[in-house]
């Protein structure tokens, strides 16, 4: 069994004062940062700290570890809350018995917590994987939205076209979704997102779409939405909410699913690409730098 975050940080501190200056430098960042380790891309980290990638690579070889990213690993591991589903419900049911604002928090919190739970259950791996194959195998991939649900539309195209080239957010501009599909055909696909009250742009993109044999991948909170609409596979999830507008925390993981899914279907090319926007982000600056910590001097 590979060893956690904590018994590395612990063998960290242990060992920090035999290591030359550089490789402490990096261990203290390790000790200190660990969830930026466990996130950050190595040229990141080695910028932060004020090293070079391969004091970092050191430091993991050192360590009994292949390279970076087996290093890495366990931070990212942990980073993820394996044990929430087994901590039981008790902190809602306490939060309850409180004031009326902690009785409202605890009805929202469970509501989201159910919508999760029930999207997940409802949508299966065989849909999940219908979606993944009718995707990847589509020379294009048009993903449309409109309103509140566009948001999501958006992030999963951000997110998704560093795996597939092929994904496209439509409308490009601020005309009509319809403009973009006016020459999708039998080898395109589209993904649409729409929850009641269900988007007129939307359902004329369905139904323009299906017009031309396009295959469609659709995330609603029913699988019937309108007369004509056809999905090649749908995707359904729970959107009841608390308040007025539908929530929307159970599209949202089914999307992250996709996503996980779309990226391990791309295989290293699209691994390399991801690891390409982010260099590129690097190298142009795109986040935000905070000032470097102090270098830890040799005794």
């Amino acid at each position: 069994m590979p060893p956690t975050r904590a018994q590395i940080t612990a063998r960290l501190r242990a060992g920090i004062d035999e290591l030359p200056p550089q490789l402490q430098a990096v261990a203290k960042h390790i000790i200190d940062h660990p969830g930026d380790f466990g996130i950050d891309p190595i040229r990141v980290t080695a910028a932060r700290i004020g090293v070079s990638t391969n004091a970092i690579v050191r430091l993991a070889e050192r360590m009994g570890f292949d390279g970076f990213e087996a290093f890495r690993e366990p931070f990212r591991a942990a980073l993820v809350t394996e044990s929430e589903d087994r901590l039981g419900t008790d902190w809602l049911d306490r939060m309850a018995k409180g004031d009326t604002f902690a009785r409202a928090q605890s009805a929202l919190a469970r509501n989201e917590i159910n919508l999760v739970s029930r999207s997940l259950r409802l949508v299966g791996p065989e849909k999940l994987q219908a979606a993944v194959t009718h995707i990847t195998q589509a020379r294009r991939c048009f993903v449309t939205a409109t309103r509140a649900s566009y948001a999501l539309a958006y992030y999963f195209h951000y997110v998704g076209r560093m795996a597939l080239p092929g994904l496209q957010l439509v409308p490009r501009h601020m005309g009509s979704a319809l403009d973009d599909l006016l020459d999708a055909d039998q080898g395109d696909c589209l993904l649409a997102i729409t929850f009641t009250p269900y988007s007129a742009e939307t359902i004329r993109s369905l139904r323009f779409a299906r017009e031309r044999g396009t295959r469609i991948v659709l995330l609603s909170d029913s699988e019937v939405i309108a007369p004509g609409i056809e999905p090649s596979v749908t995707l359904p999830v729970s959107i009841q909410s608390q308040h007025h507008f539908g929530c929307f925390a159970g599209a949202m993981v089914v999307l992250d699913c996709l996503l996980g899914h779309l990226v391990a279907a791309g295989g290293p090319e699209a691994r390399q690409r991801i690891a390409d926007y982010e260099a590129m982000r690097e190298d142009t600056a795109a986040y935000w730098k905070g000032p470097r910590p102090p270098r830890i001097r040799s005794k």
